[in-house]
């Protein structure tokens, strides 16, 4: 079995760049690469439930507000 604690996600209308600055307004720090290949994708470290709830919400709302 392969184990991790972070995903790489995307979305497939919403740039990376747009989320990862969105939710860091919002206090949420996700990583995001500007780099070819991977610009497409933000790494997502696993936290507790409530921080992943808090992420959640926020990539919602980002998602929403479009």
């Amino acid at each position: 079995a392969i184990e991790t604690n972070f995903l790489f996600v995307s979305h497939p209308d919403i740039p990376a760049e747009e989320i990862f600055t969105y939710t860091r307004e919002k206090g949420i720090f996700i990583r995001y690469f500007k780099k070819p290949v991977i610009d497409k994708w933000l790494r997502i470290t696993i936290g507790t439930d409530e921080q992943m709830d808090k992420l959640i919400a926020a990539v919602k709302e980002c998602i929403e507000s479009r």
